[in-house]
């Protein structure tokens, strides 16, 4: 149950950014039920990028990111968005990241926030 509120949660965090980012599209009907499917299946993608791809990533870059106190973690919350994106069109999914800056970069800082105020309230049964 638990995934399935943080995948919404995801999906959620996607819609605002799509929302307030131009270079974040979804080529179907706004507020359509294939809308709202696209973005759960992107939703799913992007957790998959993020449970696989980031840590690798970050093991990577692990001494850039000491060296940039953090701030090279924003550079990596980008890419793992545009690769949502590549990914998505791989499968003709209906999602496109135009680029990195400033499309990818401020759509993965909303996702990032969003995501976090969302989690603020999803019970943590740990």
């Amino acid at each position: 149950m638990r995934f399935i509120i943080r995948t919404l949660a995801a999906a959620v965090a996607l819609w605002v950014a799509i929302q307030l980012v131009d270079g974040i599209d979804v080529a179907a009907p706004s507020n359509s039920a294939r809308y709202w499917g696209v973005l759960l299946v992107v939703a799913l993608i992007f957790g998959v990028v993020n449970a696989i791809v980031k840590p690798i990533v970050k093991s990577l870059g692990c001494a850039i990111i000491v060296l940039t106190l953090g701030l090279f973690l924003l550079v990596i919350n980008a890419a793992m968005l545009l690769l949502t994106g590549w990914i998505a069109g791989q499968l003709d999914i209906p999602f496109h990241v135009d680029n990195f800056y400033p499309a990818a970069f401020w759509g993965a800082i909303i996702v990032s926030l969003v995501s976090w105020l969302l989690g603020l309230f999803i019970p943590d049964n740990d």
